[in-house]
């Protein structure tokens, strides 16, 4: 058995539960949370939907790495930080947060994905073409499955996701079903 990490990083596509999964486990373990697109949203003062108009996908990842880059310089107490869709796809964010901490790719059906943006209030940059919505997701998959452990969110709610998770960190494992 591994001893318990210190920091665990979220990643998965969009609508996968890395934010309300994050918040849940983050209270299990009696950890801190942060939230990475909710950081850029706060230090640029505007939504990723206005950042993505205003600059582009290019600036927006820009911003996010420069975002995570302070967060894991700021991580003092054990964490659970929840990661923007894309972010884990960049090599560079990939390898700090593998570095600093446990990765939990948090995995979903691609229709359920996609019927849970529908249900989210406000327009996801990257969502509104549903062609390009499976595309990115093909394209991001094989990223996400670096993480170290695989927990699937299909049809369950957050809490027992997070519960899993607490469980599957604190015994060492690597992968669910």
């Amino acid at each position: 058995m591994s001893a318990q990490p210190t920091h665990i990083f979220l990643v998965g596509f969009m609508g996968a539960g890395k934010t309300s999964v994050g918040r849940q486990l983050a209270v299990l373990l009696g950890w801190d949370f942060i939230d990475l697109d909710a950081e850029v949203e706060r230090l640029e003062r505007r939504s990723v939907a206005e950042i993505f108009v205003a600059g582009g996908e290019e600036h927006f990842r820009r911003l996010e790495r420069t975002q995570l880059e302070r967060v894991c310089r700021e991580l003092a107490a054990p964490t659970v930080v929840a990661l923007g869709g894309g972010a884990f796809i960049d090599l560079r964010n990939a390898e700090r947060v593998t570095a600093l901490g446990t990765t939990v790719f948090l995995d979903a059906p691609l229709p359920e994905l996609r019927a849970r943006i529908a249900r989210v209030s406000g327009v996801r940059p990257l969502a509104k073409d549903e062609e390009r919505f499976q595309r990115l997701y093909a394209e991001r998959r094989s990223a996400y499955e670096k993480a170290k452990i695989r927990v699937n969110t299909g049809g369950r709610s957050a809490p027992d996701v997070a519960r899993e998770i607490a469980g599957l960190v604190t015994a060492g494992h690597r992968r669910s079903n």
